[in-house]
């Protein structure tokens, strides 16, 4: 097989980087994505009870169910990155989301298994994405070049989901009709941009992908095991879950807060990491990425135990301390966000870097999943229980991804050479 059909050369700044994270086309085809993402993915419940008219709890059920059963598809999706697709698996990613639409705008009132099915496309979709991304990013980039590149790819896709989420809530006057008006322009958005993304042809042969060879990588060898930090990622990505799920709860049900504040709050992560990603990816870059993963850890850590004590203020002085507070989550999301799927696009050999990503991204996607439900069982026992607990235990993450690593995966919590 050839590599690629498009020329593409990965430099470090500005316009380059761009051609770093898959070419004009391809960057078009993540905003227009993100867009349509934006418009339907947080209004989906909403859609489920206001629309069809299910109850709030079969709606709920059937959308975890189709981010749950959506995992399954991940060692399919691994393998067929590891024969060379790139483009192509990324354009599924948005057509398959593009049938789930279709089916949702099919479902008749009142009709949850419908709904459901919808839901699992959509959430098949949104667990390939990601692993398909970030396999065409790291053949298109190498060295420090590619965590940039995943950075920016990351700042885009938030700006074009924060867009879109608040074009959908300027819309969400027009109730039922507009919701499914929503639906219809994201589907459209999903098949535009998997016409795009499929126009970039890039396909990769994993024998002629060079090795990284850093202190860190494999280059090449059998596909590293990786157990403790798959572990220490699904207690990471709790974090993505706490400006959306951790912070509204205990600020309305506890601090009896304003529901602005947690709008406030989500707006704010969204702002700081499309602003701060790149840069705090390339000032890390002067670091190990296993160091930096931990270092995301840590202040993770602090943050949490910053928002047990903005909690213990009660009402009035609360609020603003949570969302002080928050930008800190924030900035230790950031962190690992810039370092994490680097760091696996590193130690992965070239032959097995499909299912070494669809592995790292099934336990970011089964944190995600059962995150709402720890927090949610967590938060009725105090916020001692909430924010202590999530301290413990994603102090303990940290740790565990500067465990002594096997021969064959180089030394870890160092300099690169």
């Amino acid at each position: 097989m050839t590599t690629t059909t498009t020329k593409i050369r990965p430099r470090a700044r500005a316009g380059a980087l761009v051609r770093g994270s898959g070419g004009p086309r391809y960057a078009v085809a993540l905003l227009v994505d993100a867009l349509g993402t934006g418009l339907l993915r947080p209004f989906l419940l909403l859609y489920g009870v206001t629309v069809l008219r299910l109850s709030a709890p079969a709606t709920g059920i059937a959308m975890t169910a189709g981010v749950v059963v959506g995992l399954v598809c991940m060692p399919a999706v691994g393998r067929w990155l590891d024969r060379g697709a790139r483009s192509t698996v990324v354009a599924a990613s948005m057509l398959v989301r593009v049938l789930g639409v279709v089916l949702l705008l099919a479902t008749p009132a009142g009709h949850v298994w419908p709904f459901a099915t919808a839901a699992l496309f959509l959430g098949i979709g949104n667990q390939a994405w990601p692993a398909a991304h970030a396999a065409l990013v790291a053949t298109v980039a190498h060295g420090r070049e590619r965590d940039t590149a995943l950075a920016a790819g990351r700042a885009l896709r938030n700006a074009g989901m924060g867009a879109g989420a608040l074009l959908a809530t300027a819309c969400l006057a027009g109730g039922t009709t507009a919701l499914q008006a929503l639906a219809a322009v994201t589907g459209l958005a999903y098949l535009t941009a998997a016409a795009l993304a499929w126009s970039v042809r890039l396909r990769a042969h994993p024998a002629a992908t060079p090795a990284e060879g850093t202190a860190e990588g494999t280059g090449d060898g059998p596909a590293p095991r990786m157990r403790a930090l798959l572990a220490a990622n699904v207690v990471y990505a709790f974090c993505l879950n706490v400006p959306e799920i951790a912070l509204p709860l205990v600020l309305v049900t506890q601090l009896h807060a304003s529901p602005v504040w947690s709008a406030a709050i989500f707006v704010a992560n969204t702002v700081l990491v499309v602003a701060l990603q790149v840069p705090v990816t390339v000032l890390m870059s002067r670091f190990s990425r296993r160091n930096v993963l931990a270092l995301a850890g840590v202040v993770l850590t602090v943050s949490y135990l910053g928002f047990l004590a903005a909690t213990s203020l009660g009402h009035g002085w609360g609020a603003p301390a949570v969302a002080a507070v928050s930008v800190l989550c924030t900035i230790g999301e950031i962190i690992y966000a810039g370092s994490a799927t680097a760091l696996v696009t590193v130690l992965a050999p070239a032959r097995a870097l499909g299912r070494t990503l669809a592995r790292f991204e099934l336990s970011t996607g089964f944190g995600l999943a059962v995150s709402p439900a720890v927090i949610t069982g967590l938060a009725p026992h105090g916020s001692a229980a909430l924010w202590g607990g999530l301290a413990a235990a994603t102090l303990l993450a940290a740790g565990a991804t500067c465990l002594p690593a096997p021969p064959s995966a180089g030394g870890v919590c160092r300099r690169p050479r």
